[in-house]
């Protein structure tokens, strides 16, 4: 039922939703959590330093979460009497196994690689973990003042934790409500067990088993396709074609087929327009633009990091423009948050419903930053030569840029770190001329506060949907970070053994390129380039910003027409071989949606990623220490 006319939402959801005696957070939630989390941080490194994506965690967790304990429960638990995994552990092991495998996202890859980039020097491993850690734990405990505001009033969709929520319910066999009462109650006591006929199977055998043998599948042939190609030598990693451009094929000009499947996968994860806006990037970048520049002596060979030491600059240009300007315009969703902020601190009128004893104590915000902030402040100053000033200016900056990603990841999906980390590189570009791993690393703030932020009250919309315990969500953040923290340098160490490779043809890394470029260009000063590369840049910001206005004043019958800024930019910083591996892979996925299979494309696609990505880290370990 809906809430009564004049009702508090929260009253109606600790009435009809929240579940206080199910089972939430438990032992074995943490510890598979981490190993779930822990390994698709392991694949997100790979999948990043290959197409510059991180890969979303939730909906495979929780599917691979259920098919794991299904099989064990089968196999051992009947006999022994153990009790099955529930929707509501689930949850929060798919919160453990997010906060470890989405430590790649929020611009820490990226900002980890372009260090590495401009200083060649690696920091110290332990030091490093700790910074990851405490820039994630910063993001955790800046959404505990904003979450009861965007999820418990508002009431902001969160697509990615809606849709989690969805899933959840749809392999443990959790109906939805005949009548929806609004889009955040869902009544999870409601089980079908009651209207199931005593011989039938239990929806959750019927619904997730099928996502879980996709996933399976697709991890088979990834990981087949890894072995084959770079064990056995069964087949090439590239495949030309047989036509040429000014003398050169079109291999030498990275326009060619990969034969890595890891690409189809993220491709077939990312919009058809986005697919398609790669494809043309990269035939305009690689076909036109870089044959244009070897004719004028622009380039120094044909080769892809030749190539794209130049094309960086208006590709950078084109998403910085087009993040600013979207974001610019989303003026309703940033004057919300502004105006909001007033609303978060005050004294809740309504905090005698009881909410307060379930919600995560308001107090434990100011408690946890004036605990780690110190330790932020000592670190950058210590590793990244900040002044301790201009240290500790990023802290509440990252907390304000934080609560602004929030709700724009609330209300359209999207944690804007390409946003986000330009105007903080652009302010320490000014404020610390000349201190380039300065600039790169306050910008990794910014984007870790604000992407660890979202992805915690993304889990918690889920759990609101569900009815889980607010605090045992944000204890399995936490758990899900540390886990990531500790995996993510290591992980990164091994698989990057030599750090001149990162934004080659292997490992292109096309963010790390950007973060290093635009690091570069605010601190050492834009006019040190060349004429052509400042025309560039001029040139890919208006494109960045007119696709943006394009997108957010063109009808909408004509926005499906117009090309993807992200798939332009992109397309510029990573081979011609990827957008076209990405194009394929986005229209077998589009074909799909058709036909009405949109359900096996993430799980199979999923599968494919972290099939190719973890066996292919397992063979990048081991030529690095000489066992291949």
């Amino acid at each position: 039922m809906k809430p009564e006319p004049g009702e508090d939402p929260e009253a109606a959801w600790l009435r009809d939703v929240y579940q206080p005696n199910a089972v939430n957070l438990t032992v074995r939630a943490v510890i598979v959590g981490m190993l779930i989390g822990g390994l698709m941080c392991v694949s997100n490194i790979y999948v990043f330093l290959k197409t510059g994506w991180s890969m979303g965690v939730t909906i495979t967790a929780c599917i691979l979460a259920f098919a794991v304990f299904k099989g064990l429960h089968s196999i051992a638990g009947k006999r022994r009497g153990d009790r099955e995994l529930g929707i509501l552990e689930n949850n929060a092991l798919t919160t453990v196994a997010s906060g470890a495998g989405y430590m790649t996202g929020g611009g820490n890859m990226a900002a980890f690689g372009a260090l590495l980039m401009v200083t060649s020097v690696r920091p110290p491993q332990v030091p490093m973990v700790l910074w990851f850690a405490v820039i994630a734990a910063l993001g955790v405990f800046a959404a505990i003042p904003i979450k009861r505001q965007l999820i418990n009033k508002e009431g902001l969709a969160f697509p990615t934790g809606t849709a989690t929520a969805h899933t959840l319910r749809s392999i443990h066999g959790v109906p939805a409500p005949a009548v929806p009462r609004e889009r955040d109650a869902i009544p999870v006591a409601q089980v079908a067990d009651a209207h199931r006929a005593p011989d039938a199977p239990p929806p959750a055998e019927q619904t997730a088993l099928k996502p879980a043998r996709l996933l399976a599948w697709g991890f088979g042939v990834g990981a087949a396709v890894a072995v084959l190609r770079d064990i056995v030598k069964a087949f090439p990693a590239t495949i030309g074609l047989p036509f040429s451009i000014a003398g050169h094929t079109l291999q030498q000009w990275t326009l060619a087929f990969k034969t890595e499947v890891i690409l189809l996968g993220a491709g077939a994860l990312m919009s058809f327009r986005t697919g398609w806006s790669l494809l043309l990037g990269g035939i305009l970048t690689y076909g036109v633009l870089a044959p244009s520049l070897l004719e004028r002596g622009l380039i120094k060979g044909v080769s892809y990091k030749a190539i794209v030491e130049w094309t960086v600059w208006p590709g950078a240009a084109l998403l910085v423009g087009a993040g600013l300007t979207s974001f610019a315009l989303d003026y309703k969703s940033l004057g919300r948050a502004f105006s909001g902020i007033g609303k978060i601190f005050a004294r809740s009128k309504r905090a005698e419903t009881g909410i307060a004893a379930v919600e995560v104590p308001e107090w434990w915000f100011p408690a946890g930053f004036a605990a780690l902030t110190p330790i932020v402040v000592f670190l950058m100053a210590w590793l990244f030569q900040i002044p301790v000033w201009a240290a500790v200016i990023a802290v509440p900056l990252a907390v304000l840029m934080g609560f602004v990603a929030a709700r724009v990841t609330g209300e359209t999906d999207v944690t804007p770190t390409k946003a986000l980390g330009p105007v903080t590189q652009m302010m320490y570009g000014v404020i610390t001329p000349g201190n380039l791993s300065g600039n790169i690393m306050s910008a990794n703030v910014t984007g870790g506060v604000g992407l660890h932020a979202a992805d915690l009250l993304t889990t918690l919309k889920t759990g609101w949907l569900l009815g889980a315990k607010p605090r045992h969500q944000l204890y399995a953040q936490l758990f899900g970070v540390i886990a990531g923290a500790l995996i993510l340098v290591p992980a990164f160490n091994l698989i990057m053994p030599d750090v001149t490779q990162l934004g080659s043809e292997k490992w292109p890394a096309p963010s790390c390129v950007i973060w290093a470029g635009v690091s570069k260009a605010f601190a050492g000063g834009i006019d040190n380039l060349g004429t052509e590369a400042r025309i560039a840049i001029g040139i890919g910001l208006t494109l960045g910003i007119t696709l943006a206005l394009l997108e957010k004043l063109a009808p909408k019958r004509l926005r499906a027409f117009l090309p993807s800024a992200s798939g332009l930019g992109i397309a510029m910083v990573v081979p011609g071989s990827n957008s076209i591996a990405m194009f394929i892979g986005a229209s077998l996925a589009e074909i799909a949606r058709r036909r009405q299979q949109e359900g096996m494309v993430v799980p199979v696609a999923s599968g494919l990623i972290a099939g190719e990505s973890l066996m292919g880290v397992v063979i990048a370990i081991m030529t690095a220490t000489k066992v291949l």
